[in-house]
């Protein structure tokens, strides 16, 4: 009895003992609370989930597919930041906030080396926008809490809630010796140290804030690792104010490259000069590999760790461009001053751009590709992808990806922008394609190959002779069939379609009954791969001929007279049409078509026979089978109207256009938003 009143007692000052500590943290968890609603309350007004159009360049095409990101308006004029990946290459921007709103938004610049990118809000009618402010980065510090935001997996506007764990995150060694993170080309990892953090993010959260409990934006999530990354937020303002203004950052160049101080050298300070690059400010400044640089300008360097690397070559991209700076190097212990003029950084991957009547995707040659490339100088467009059987890929020798097309038809081809102008005029009133000397270099090799430069247009294929048709369908009567129908000697077809309407129909044939033989000539056929027997008899006879089935229908044998039709075009034969821009194509529908879908005999419209993936008719979900029935609210009969119609489309550059289709029994309107290549 007393040892359990003791227990109790025990019990009982064991929980007040703890009382203030559960107070205390019940306390404080609802301080996190209130302190997670206004934070959010703060910044959702100005999230929004980004859906993007974007562009990839394959096999000689320009391939669109749709994306999705997250972003933050930061002006009240609309600009919202994000990442460089999300939307740097994008066709197609739209913008969905927190209350289901949609509107249209362009870009305005990208930066791949910081992988940020700003994007402008397109309202109907100018407003003013909710925005999100920054906040300081460089004062976070590990175990603060913070809220990634965003859209993860294009649902809606998201929170999630998790604490840094690294205020200057780099990538692991084994991730920086396969490259990095690479953007357009550009290493992203050169100049960002990402803010770690484990809040969960997931593909969409990409270009969302990172918000401190003060509502204020601390970092732009971009990567996931496990542990996620940040791109700290006094980087990312610093850029996209850059891009707001100028609509691109620019940034010096030095043509240095440099790592870390090796572990076993006699240098403790400074960064160690790997190598100076050609023909660059760095060689022409007499900088050697192996130099130790100590100071740029009045600013010591030190690099004795990776982390240290981002910090150098923000300081190396801020130098003033075209003023000379003076360097101090350590080179064999002895001190030497340098002086480096500075030039602007290119990007390290110029715009791609499709060439629909060669068959191939180009590029610009930066100059960086071209010291790479051991070229002398960056004339020539570098081919990236290739078409399969489209003109370059089928010339002789054929052009292939890495090649440098320099000339053609005897006309140097300096950039992308001359490769356009040339093929306008070689194709200018031309039905065909054209073959042309063009000249390539591949490496060291200089070729010289004809390419036939063009689209060729579908041709009308020609009628087949006119043959005489049974108007049914059959199946042929197999042995195991027959034996199951109670009489093994039975040979022949078995009817399974009747056409309406048609001389099989009125002479009273119908579906089930057994073909045995025709104007008394036997039917053989026994197994599956006699099945042209029937048809190919029927063949030899003229158009409007009568002739005598021999039926079986119901055990009891019919003699039926049937009048020979004209054979129906079949699908070979019908009226093809190619769109280029849309990348679909059609034809004029059959007597059969309209029979197997059971559609009306004055059904109008043409039939998708292929939509190309990565073109605008597959994004906008068109799908093989389709019947178009009508664009833009005008009702297409034939391939010769449509062509007609999408002719017109295409010299108005419309921004938007409403295909009608049946599919099934289903009605569909699908919405293509084109962007139109630069004329």
């Amino acid at each position: 009895m007393w040892n359990s009143k003791i227990r109790c007692a025990s019990i009982l000052l064991a929980v007040c003992a703890l009382s203030p500590a559960l107070f205390a943290a019940e306390t404080a968890s609802t301080e996190l609370r209130v302190s997670i609603e206004k934070a959010v309350n703060a910044v959702r007004p100005a999230l929004v989930r980004i859906h993007v159009v974007e562009v990839y360049y394959r096999e000689g095409r320009e391939l669109k597919y749709e994306i999705s990101g997250s972003g933050s308006v930061i002006t009240e004029a609309g600009h919202i930041i994000t990442n460089s990946h999300v939307v740097g290459h994008a066709k197609q921007i739209k913008c969905v906030f927190a209350n289901k709103e949609e509107i249209a938004a362009e870009l305005v610049g990208t930066d791949p080396l910081t992988d940020i990118a700003v994007i402008l809000l397109k309202p109907d009618t100018p407003r003013k926008f909710p925005v999100v402010v920054f906040g300081d980065s460089d004062k976070v510090v590990v175990g603060d809490h913070v809220l990634a935001m965003g859209s993860p997996l294009a649902l809606s506007q998201s929170v999630t809630l998790g604490i840094v764990s690294n205020s200057e995150m780099i990538l692991p060694e084994s991730m920086r010796r396969r490259g990095g993170i690479r953007q357009d080309g550009e290493d992203v990892g050169a100049l960002v140290r990402w803010l770690g953090h484990d809040a969960a993010i997931y593909g969409g959260n990409s270009g969302g804030p990172l918000v401190n409990l003060d509502g204020e934006m601390i970092g732009i999530n971009e990567i996931g690792l496990g542990l996620a990354g940040a791109i700290p937020g006094n980087l990312a303002k610093e850029v996209a104010e850059q891009l707001i203004k100028d609509g691109k950052v620019r940034r010096a160049w030095l043509g240095i490259e440099v790592q870390q101080l090796l572990k076993h050298g006699a240098s403790k300070r400074g960064i160690l000069v790997s190598g100076a690059l050609e023909d660059s400010p760095a060689e022409a400044a007499g900088l050697a590999s192996g130099d130790i640089l100590l100071k740029i300008g009045d600013t010591e360097v030190d690099a004795r760790f990776a982390v240290q690397l981002p910090d150098f070559n923000g300081l190396v991209a801020a130098l003033p461009i075209g003023e000379k700076v003076s360097l101090l190097i350590d080179r064999d212990g002895e001190r030497k001053q340098l002086e480096i003029t500075p030039v602007e950084r290119e990007p390290r991957e110029p715009e791609q751009f499709e060439f629909k009547q060669w068959g191939i995707t180009v590029r610009n040659i930066s100059l960086m590709q071209a010291k790479e490339m051991k070229r002398d100088n960056t004339d020539g467009v570098l081919v990236t992808s290739v078409r399969p059987g489209g003109p370059a890929g089928s010339a002789k020798p054929a052009v292939a990806r890495g090649d440098v097309i320099v000339a053609v038809g005897g006309k140097p081809v300096e950039n992308a922008q001359r490769l356009r102008k040339l093929t306008a005029e070689i194709t200018k009133d031309s039905a065909e394609p054209v073959p042309v000397l063009t000249n390539f270099e591949r490496k060291t090799g200089k070729f010289l190959s004809a390419v036939k430069v063009g689209i060729k247009e579908l041709q009308d294929p020609g009628l087949e002779v006119k043959k005489a048709w049974l108007p049914i369908e059959t199946q042929v009567i197999t042995r195991d069939i027959a034996e199951l129908l109670g009489d093994s000697a039975l040979s022949g077809f078995r009817v399974t379609r009747v056409f309406e309407n048609s001389t099989a129909a009125e002479a009273g044939v119908q579906v089930g009954d057994l073909i045995l033989a025709v104007d008394d000539e036997p039917m053989t056929a026994k197994s599956p791969e006699h099945y042209e027997e029937l048809a190919t008899l029927i063949r030899q006879y003229r158009v409007d001929k009568e002739v005598a089935l021999k039926i079986r229908r119901n055990g009891e044998d019919l003699e039926t007279p049937v009048k020979l039709v004209l054979a129906p075009k079949s699908s070979s034969e019908m009226k093809k049409y190619s769109d280029e821009q849309f990348e679909f194509t059609v034809r004029d529908i059959t007597f059969i078509d309209k029979a197997t879908e059971q559609w009306d005999a004055a059904q109008h419209g043409v039939l998708v026979q292929q939509v190309k993936s990565g073109g605008w008719a597959a994004l906008g979900r068109m799908s093989v089978g389709d019947l178009i029935v009508a664009i833009d609210g005008e009702n297409i009969d034939d391939v010769q109207v449509l062509r007609t119609k999408m002719r017109a489309i295409a010299s108005g550059r419309a921004e938007v256009v409403l295909i009608k289709v049946l599919r099934g029994i289903h009605t569909v309107f699908i919405e293509l938003e084109p962007k139109w290549a630069a004329a």
